[in-house]
């Protein structure tokens, strides 16, 4: 397929009409007329042979091959947007511009909250906006990627893209105050015999591999899509929680837990953002690279030293 050959109007037209499946709608969405649309049809099913829109009824719906190109075209729009939207030059004293970050509200706790508030003093004009990653990141990574201006990931999640080293976290264990069962010090009989809160996306998986090395299945009673909310979840039970430590030491005082060692040797996690090569040369992405490398060697704990990693 000759590239130069498309109308790339046509891409446009098309995730309207996949996305509203009414010619009409999709017309008054991008500013054509109903004829203007429906001669954009024609041309898209003569290029894919194939109808994309089929009536049943009163209304459409879409083919098979219009389901398979309802999420590329979508993705394929994001990203010549930000191709588009690309400069040379970049002030951010003087811009105004929005970053898409997509980050778990851990990442968003120990770093997102610190690189807004450096945005907030250099590039005023500068909007930040941190969204949940979906499920299924390891599949779609490009995908996911294309439609961002970066994503906060530790390492061994994915690969085959570029990153900014940030920072460097431990993993630590929360109890009960008043868990009778749970002496001065962990131990890997702890791990197997207490139920666990656990985070419930598979991308915290190599700390999971490791304790199944170990021979520790957690027995797992509670889950949820939250890192911050486990230490309540463990509060006032019997339950353990595999968290980061520099979440665990915001949390200190807030929640009736104790932060304990593992009784092993954890893993560190090595937090990162991962972007979209498309991105690379563009000079507001370059600067926004520079910034959060800058804040995130800043970011420390106990047991960990800013810039370590």
């Amino acid at each position: 397929m000759n590239l130069a050959s498309l109308d790339l109007n046509l891409v446009v037209a098309l995730r309207a009409l996949l996305e509203e499946r009414n010619v009409t709608r999709a017309g008054q969405r991008i500013g054509l007329s109903q004829p203007a649309m429906s001669a954009a049809l024609a041309r898209l099913r003569r290029h894919f042979d194939d109808d994309l829109l089929s009536r049943n009824g009163g209304h459409y719906e879409l083919t098979a091959l219009g389901l398979a190109l309802l999420d590329r075209t979508a993705t394929a729009c994001d990203l010549l947007e930000r191709v588009f939207s690309s400069q040379a030059d970049f002030d951010p004293a003087r811009e105004t511009h929005e970053f898409t970050i997509l980050a778990s509200d851990y990442a968003v706790a120990v770093f997102g909250a610190e690189l807004a508030r450096a945005v907030h003093t250099e590039a005023p004009g500068i909007r930040l906006r941190f969204q949940q990653p979906p499920g299924g990141i390891t599949d779609n990574s490009a995908t996911l990627l294309s439609t961002a201006d970066g994503l906060l990931m530790p390492h061994g999640v994915i690969s085959g893209f570029p990153a900014v080293e940030l920072f460097q976290d431990r993993w630590v264990f929360l109890v009960a105050e008043d868990n009778p069962e749970v002496g001065d010090r962990l131990t890997l009989d702890d791990l197997r015999r207490l139920p666990w809160v656990t985070y419930q996306r598979t991308y915290d998986a190599p700390a999971v591999r490791q304790l199944s090395m170990l021979g520790v299945e957690p027995r797992v009673e509670v889950s949820a899509d939250s890192f911050q909310v486990l230490p309540f979840l463990v509060a006032g039970t019997r339950r353990i929680a595999l968290v980061q430590e520099l979440l665990a030491e915001r949390l200190r005082g807030v929640v009736a837990v104790r932060i304990m060692e593992p009784p092993y040797e954890a893993v560190p996690l090595q937090e990162a953002m991962w972007w979209h090569p498309v991105h690379t040369h563009d000079a507001a992405h370059i600067w926004l690279r520079e910034t959060a490398a800058r804040v995130g060697a800043g970011v420390a704990g106990p047991g960990v030293h800013p810039g370590q990693g």
